[in-house]
């Protein structure tokens, strides 16, 4: 994780298209400036940082299954649950699962564990697009590349 760069994930641990699911691992930073103020003496990860680590984990989901030819743009956000405190150093491992495709709408369920408990969950709405223009989609394949994406899609049913 990169707080600063709004890097979430660190890397796609398990991508199946035919469940419609994803994995991917990350580890909050030992030490940010986000800490300073949240929160001085006792830091936290932010909750719309966890938030944010799911809508990343579910939109790498929706690019994979849209085979990198729309983005999903986070929309709406159902019964979000934060758990549990997450401190520095901790690993966090983020699931989704896509529930619904269509009318330009994906959903997913989405979960973040540390030692295989819950810390945040939350069903997620993206409106999915075509890519705003060349150099976006570009700049996100190269970003995939850095955490283990597959960029290259191979068809799915």
């Amino acid at each position: 994780m990169k707080f600063e760069n709004f890097q979430l994930i660190d890397r796609v641990v398990d991508l199946n298209l035919a469940n419609r699911s994803i994995r991917c691992e990350a580890t909050v930073p030992a030490e940010s400036t986000i800490f300073e103020a949240h929160f001085p003496t006792f830091p936290l990860m932010p909750g719309v940082l966890l938030i944010e680590s799911m809508a990343q984990t579910s939109g790498w989901l929706i690019i994979a299954l849209q085979e990198f030819k729309r983005m999903p743009f986070l929309a709406a956000l159902k019964e979000v649950k934060l758990r549990t405190f997450v401190v520095p150093g901790q690993r966090l491992m983020f699931s989704a699962r896509l529930t619904h495709d269509g009318s330009g709408f994906a959903v997913t369920e989405a979960k973040g564990e540390s030692d295989g408990k819950v810390v945040c969950d939350a069903t997620l709405t993206f409106r999915v697009v075509e890519f705003p223009n060349p150099e976006f989609k570009n700049v996100m394949r190269d970003f995939g590349k850095l955490i283990d994406f597959p960029t290259e899609m191979p068809a799915h049913d």
